[in-house]
């Protein structure tokens, strides 16, 4: 009951946390309503860096979701040109996480990470079909334990204006293993072959846990 009440959070939210605070204390010696303004503020920003745990099903005949959050798209295109798959065709899901949603981002399955490739951009409202090409971006091109390319992208949002990787080239992942963080509202999307997908638009995701599609 404490860890809803009060979760881990990830390492990235404790300077915020800090910043807040200290700025919480500023603004109610200005003003209390100020500071009543501060204390609401950081107490958003600690739930924003929540980073609970979450149990997969540990089966790459299943892809987990990448992302807490809302599936904006399914539908079929070509992959990513920036990785060189532009002439294939894949499945892709689109989840947008709003600034209520924990922003940790994880592998939806099990494998190598055999590419890692980071693209400046705009910062467009993420939900927008442009911010895929548009927005701040980093791809993960992931070989699965059954031999699939899997591609994960995180892209920055409006308000959000860095994307944090925690992984490597050639990195091992499990199922549901922690990739990264994107920092106050964003999207991932994640581009696969071969299975077919078990959600809708409008469903809500949580990572690593909801299944996205199945083979």
């Amino acid at each position: 009951m404490l860890d809803r009440i009060f979760p881990k959070i990830h390492n990235e939210g404790y300077k915020f946390l800090i910043i807040f605070g200290l700025a919480t204390l500023i603004l109610y010696f200005i003003h209390g309503f100020l500071g009543f303004i501060g204390i609401v503020s950081t107490i958003w920003t600690y739930y924003f860096f929540r980073d609970p745990e979450r149990i997969s099903i540990g089966d790459d005949n299943y892809l987990t979701s990448p992302a807490d959050g809302l599936v904006l798209q399914v539908l079929e295109t070509n992959g990513p040109k920036e990785l060189g798959l532009e002439n294939r065709k894949f499945q892709k899901i689109s989840i947008f996480m709003n600034v209520f949603d924990c922003h940790v981002n994880r592998s939806p399955c099990s494998g190598k990470i055999s590419e890692i490739l980071y693209k400046p951009g705009k910062f467009l409202n993420a939900s927008l079909d442009k911010a895929s090409e548009d927005n701040e971006r980093n791809y993960y091109k992931i070989k699965s334990s059954l031999d699939e390319d899997i591609v994960v992208v995180q892209i920055a949002g409006l308000i959000a204006r860095r994307i944090v990787n925690e992984t490597s080239k050639d990195q091992e992942l499990k199922q549901g293993s922690k990739i990264g963080i994107i920092r106050f509202g964003s999207r991932a999307d994640i581009y696969f072959e071969n299975y077919h997908p078990l959600v809708k638009v409008n469903q809500k995701t949580i990572a690593g846990e909801t299944l996205l599609a199945k083979k």
